[in-house]
């Protein structure tokens, strides 16, 4: 069985991707993972399954998605396969097309409410087309997986279908190293797309009260603001911008860090009900977290404290929760402690076992 994914990102630094594609691989499934060629993209690492790039001349904005949309179907259509996964809505249309005239199986995987993004959500004229898009192709995606349970309740109110739910977790290794961090060597690591409704606004004054470094590693939407925020509260010798890194590299710098930040804007339900893979790499990783205190974080903080949850993202409270967990040893010893015995529940493992089911039941 042939099954064809399909994202808009470059493939290198999806790690959710990696995962699913390369446990259907491992279960034998011919897996192709299709995503877009960027200026700046990097060499793709050979993998258990196949990973195909189309160039693009657009790169951002309505004419990139338009261009990219019309190079995906033609591409799907003349490709072998089995089943079409879309991977959120902005590549829905055409494998819901190309699944049509192959009569092929579709599978729609929601990583979040794209259309409850701050970057939709508050630009009316963007978040109609999105809307439209959602509103003519999810009602036709009977078969369709989610990151949490909130947002597959929400689908479920909104179109009447049941999504599975898939979380966003690493790879589970017993052997990890979980060494006791000293305060000479400190720093607060905030991972993941620097993009808007992510708190910088007050994330980066509050390093201003602060005696430690942050940095951040990925890219997006608002990093140029946020540098500017950098420079315009005086952190910039706090602040490091090191931009996207490699999965493993990545990895290494998380677990070398003392604390996470994943901090996000109570601005629409994407980000209300998101469950951000970040969350369980801090867990991974053996290092405390700032967390929003919204439900999905709620549910696992209430059954294993790894994180200190707040509502409040003012600059005043985000450094007054960060200068208590730089300075609560118990509490963050707490906090640390906990980290391991999350990690051998929510872990790649045992997710695994119900994508694979997924596909079984849906493929035979």
């Amino acid at each position: 069985m042939t099954i064809y994914l399909t994202v808009t990102n470059d493939l290198t630094y999806d790690q959710r991707m990696a995962r699913v594609c390369g446990s259907l691989a491992a279960a034998g499934y011919n897996v192709v993972l299709v995503g877009r060629k960027m200026p700046g993209s990097r060499p793709l690492k050979d993998t258990f399954y196949k990973q195909q790039r189309l160039h693009c001349w657009f790169q951002k904005g309505k004419m990139f998605y338009i261009e990219y949309n019309i190079r995906l179907f033609f591409f799907l259509l003349i490709k072998k396969m089995d089943v079409v996964c879309a991977v959120d809505l902005d590549s829905i249309l055409p494998c819901l097309f190309v699944s049509k005239i192959k009569k092929i199986q579709r599978v729609y995987d929601a990583h979040e409410l794209f259309c409850e993004m701050k970057e939709v959500v508050t630009r009316p004229g963007i978040y109609r087309f999105w809307k439209k898009v959602e509103k003519y192709a999810l009602p036709q995606f009977k078969h369709a997986y989610t990151v949490n349970q909130p947002i597959a309740d929400e689908f479920y109110k909104m179109y009447g279908i049941k999504y599975g739910v898939v979380r966003n977790v690493p790879v589970y290794n017993k052997n990890v190293v979980r060494e006791d961090t000293n305060h000479g060597g400190v720093f607060i690591l905030y991972q993941g797309a620097v993009n808007e409704g992510r708190c910088f606004e007050t994330l980066i004054p509050a390093m201003r009260e602060v005696n430690c470094q942050l940095i951040v590693c990925g890219d997006g939407n608002f990093m140029q603001q946020a540098k500017k925020l950098a420079i315009d509260n005086n952190v910039q010798e706090k602040v490091t911008f090191k931009g996207n890194m490699d999965p493993d590299a990545l990895r290494s710098i998380t677990a070398a860090a003392y604390l996470g930040i994943n901090l996000v804007e109570n601005n629409g339900l994407s980000f209300y009900l998101s469950l951000a893979n970040k969350f369980f790499d801090y867990i991974h990783a053996g290092i405390p977290q700032l967390c929003a205190g919204y439900p999905a974080y709620s549910e696992i903080n209430e059954k294993h404290e790894t994180a200190v949850l707040i509502t409040d993202m003012s600059s005043k409270n985000i450094a007054l929760q960060l200068n208590n967990l730089l300075q609560n040893e118990v509490l963050y010893k707490r906090l640390k402690d906990n980290c391991a015995e999350a990690s051998a529940i929510y872990n790649w493992q045992n997710e695994e076992k119900i994508l694979l089911n997924f596909y079984k039941q849906l493929l035979g």
